[in-house]
C-alpha cells in the first residue's frame, strides 16, 4: 500500500528534475545566440583566462557570486509582488529569475567547470547530478511511451478508430 502512494510521488520529483535538467538543456542554445549578438565570446574569453590562474575555491566563488548578485534582487521583487497582491508579476518575475538564473549558472558552470571539477567533493556533487538525471529519465521513461501511445491514438486519422472502438467497449461492459 505505501509502495502505491509513493510511486507517484518519486515520480514527480523524477518530472521535476526532468524539467530543471530539460530548462538546462534548452537555455544553452539560447545563451549561444545571445552569444552570438553580444561580443561574449570575447567576455567568455577573458573571463576563462582570469579563471585560470585562480583556485578551485576562488573559482566556487566566481561561480556563486553572479547568481546571487543577479537573482537576490528578482527575488525581492517576487516577494515584493507577492505581499502586494500581484500574482502576475509575481510570477513573470519567478518565470524571468528562473531563465536568467539557469543562463547564468550554464554560463558560469561553463566558464569554471575545470576548476570546480579539481574539488572532490563537487565532482562527487557533480556525478550524483548526473546519476539523478539518469534514475530521473528511469522513471518518467514509460509514462512517455504511454503518453505517445494516447497520443499516437488521438491522431486525426486514427480518431475515429478510436472512437468505434470505445464505443464497442462501452457496449459491452455490464451494467451501462
Amino acid at each position: 500500500m505505501r509502495r502505491w502512494l509513493i510511486r507517484p510521488l518519486w515520480i514527480l520529483l523524477a518530472v521535476v528534475f526532468l524539467i530543471e535538467a530539460s530548462l538546462w538543456d534548452h537555455v544553452e542554445p539560447v545563451i549561444a545566440w545571445i552569444v552570438d549578438l553580444i561580443p561574449w565570446r570575447k567576455f567568455r574569453a577573458a573571463v576563462k583566462t582570469r579563471i585560470e590562474h585562480l583556485s578551485p575555491r576562488a573559482s566556487l566563488v566566481v561561480f556563486i557570486v553572479p547568481l546571487l548578485l543577479i537573482l537576490v534582487p528578482l527575488k525581492f521583487v517576487e516577494f515584493w509582488a507577492i505581499s502586494s497582491g500581484n500574482w502576475l508579476i509575481a510570477i513573470a518575475f519567478l518565470a524571468a529569475a528562473k531563465v536568467i538564473g539557469v543562463g547564468v549558472l550554464a554560463f558560469m558552470f561553463d566558464v569554471t567547470r575545470d576548476k570546480l571539477l579539481q574539488m572532490k567533493w563537487f565532482e562527487k556533487f557533480y556525478e550524483a547530478m548526473l546519476l539523478a538525471r539518469d534514475w530521473a529519465n528511469e522513471q518518467v521513461e514509460p509514462l512517455k511511451v504511454q503518453l505517445r501511445r494516447y497520443l499516437w491514438l488521438l491522431q486525426p486519422s486514427r480518431a475515429v478508430r478510436l472512437l468505434r472502438r470505445l464505443i464497442r467497449q462501452r457496449r459491452r461492459a455490464p451494467g451501462i
